[in-house]
């Protein structure tokens, strides 16, 4: 890729991270291919992700790791830390905002998903920033929820009123025509003409080297994303390798990888590994930080449907069957429907991967099917150009180069001081 030279220019990307990895993995990759582009350019990423440093980062990316806070089943949120009420660790994630944003100084800032952050935490930051001239991104899935719980969930926070008062462009990770995130809702004009569809961010295999040893390539790949909800998809898969061993009148299901993800409950992860030995045809990996390996390397992908993985099944044209979570959010159920309306994947609902010989033949089926790029619709066909990260590129380059570094405001004269901040390496 050819790159530019941007002198000194810097971008703070905010993302939440309280369930999965899908916020921290979709800008860590917008964050690579931006300073691959530009040389002079450092992207600091502010992340919530308890393994934000287990990812390799390109030379000029770095991340601020705020205290951890997991997102319940039920939708509510606790902080990681025992002894630490949720009170005070957001407390303590709002100082470390935006003391980052005072001493790093961006000419862009970047949210992910959350317009306002993890409870409201980032709009202080986000007043301080637009005050200062720092031109501010809101970036957003191609799907966010369905409009009537999104509805539901911005309700009486004034949400749209803020987007439009703070944000100077919205970008939608995905192309136009697939789907709008913000249907349904009452969205000011003013709102709707900055948002842009940049196409999906597609994904390629790391450059280096993998430092551990890699399956030999035509597995089944399994992959539950985070883990912290993919229980029921790992029992499935097991179950039916079971299955087959016990029927000798069927074929077997093919060699398959799984991928736990690093949020498996641990009494789930032991079980699990425990069936797998009993297993020939199954290999576990408990977590890898280079998932565009695997799924490169795989004949055909079983998963459930968040925003990278499927980016993932897209970037590799690889057949895929999706079985999607439906709580607390209907996000990946929508993603595998519109995917499945549009010839890209393959779509079994949650409680059909119960009924083990159907799952079992759904399995067998699928590295037979053909690829993506075979089956897509071709009303939608432009959905595999997958131009994403080119798209953010462009225009964040567009920005910089087309407005002077704004001077830095006045230091105020007194401040309590700020708490530690733990830089990534």
């Amino acid at each position: 890729m050819n790159s530019q030279r941007l002198e000194n220019a810097r971008i703070l990307m905010y993302s939440h991270d309280t369930f999965g990895l899908g916020h921290l993995s979709r800008c860590r990759a917008i964050a690579n291919a931006l300073v691959e582009t530009y040389r002079g350019l450092s992207v600091m990423i502010i992340s919530g992700a308890t393994i934000a440093g287990a990812f390799d980062y390109r030379v000029r990316v770095d991340f601020v790791k705020v205290p951890s806070v997991i997102k319940l089943h039920n939708g509510e949120y606790q902080s990681m830390a025992a002894h630490t009420s949720l009170t005070d660790t957001l407390a303590m994630r709002r100082a470390i905002i935006r003391h980052t944003a005072e001493s790093f100084r961006p000419d862009i800032f970047i949210t992910d998903k959350e317009p306002m952050g993890l409870h409201g935490e980032v709009e202080e930051t986000l007043a301080y920033l637009k005050a200062r001239g720092t031109r501010l991104v809101l970036g957003l899935r191609e799907i966010m929820d369905s409009p009537e719980l999104l509805a539901s969930e911005w309700a009486g926070k004034e949400m749209m009123e803020k987007i439009e008062a703070y944000y100077d462009a919205i970008w939608v990770y995905g192309p136009e025509g697939f789907n709008d995130p913000l249907s349904g809702l009452d969205v000011p004009e003013t709102v709707r003409a900055r948002m842009h569809y940049t196409g999906f961010l597609r994904r390629s295999r790391p450059r280096s080297e993998a430092i551990q040893p890699r399956p030999a390539e035509g597995y089944l790949l399994v992959t539950t994303g985070g883990g912290g909800d993919g229980a029921a998809l790992v029992e499935a898969v097991l179950a039916a390798h079971e299955h087959a061993r016990t029927t000798p009148e069927e074929a077997a299901v093919p060699r398959t990888l799984v991928v736990f993800g690093p949020y498996l409950p641990p009494r789930e992860r032991t079980d699990f590994i425990a069936r797998a030995r009993a297993l020939p045809n199954v290999e576990i990996i408990e977590f890898d930080n280079r998932m565009e390996d695997l799924v490169a390397g795989a004949r055909c992908v079983v998963a459930m449907g968040g925003y990278n993985t499927f980016c993932e099944i897209l970037s590799f044209d690889k057949p895929a069957l999706i079985v999607p979570r439906t709580t607390p959010r209907l996000e990946q159920a929508l993603r595998a429907e519109r995917g499945q309306e549009f010839g890209l994947v393959r779509m079994m609902p949650a409680e059909d991967i119960t009924d083990t010989p159907r799952f079992a033949g759904a399995l067998r089926a699928l590295c037979d099917a053909p690829p993506p790029s075979q089956t897509v619709d071709a009303r939608m066909r432009s959905v595999l150009e997958m131009n994403g990260l080119e798209t953010v590129s462009a225009d964040v380059g567009e920005w910089i180069f087309s407005a002077a570094r704004p001077a830095p405001p006045p230091r105020p004269a007194h401040r309590e001081p700020a708490p530690e901040i733990r830089l990534g390496s």
